[in-house]
């Protein structure tokens, strides 16, 4: 078993659905994308799965919801971080 290929967090998936909707590689280079990952995510709760379908399956669509409105505000952290630090750069 290789940990990284077999577990991940769900929240990962959100966060890059939400970063392709909002259309925000098109905004960050490539190194500030990786550290607004690292900060969308370290505002989030890990939530640890092996496979999609489990969630699909087992997550009520209102904890869904939740999780996406959770994802949402992180990125909206995100962005007002590199922003003031690019002001302040």
């Amino acid at each position: 078993m290789k940990l990284h290929d077999d577990v991940h967090n769900y929240y990962e998936k959100l966060m890059l659905d939400e970063i392709e909707a909002q259309k925000l590689t098109n905004v960050y280079d490539n190194d500030t994308m990786a550290d607004f990952c690292c900060t969308v995510l370290n505002h989030l709760p890990p939530r640890y799965i092996r496979f999609e379908v489990d969630m699909a399956f087992y997550l009520p669509q209102s904890e869904r919801e939740s999780m996406i409105v959770q994802v949402k505000d992180a990125i909206e952290i995100a962005k007002s971080l590199i922003a003031k630090r690019a002001n302040n750069g």
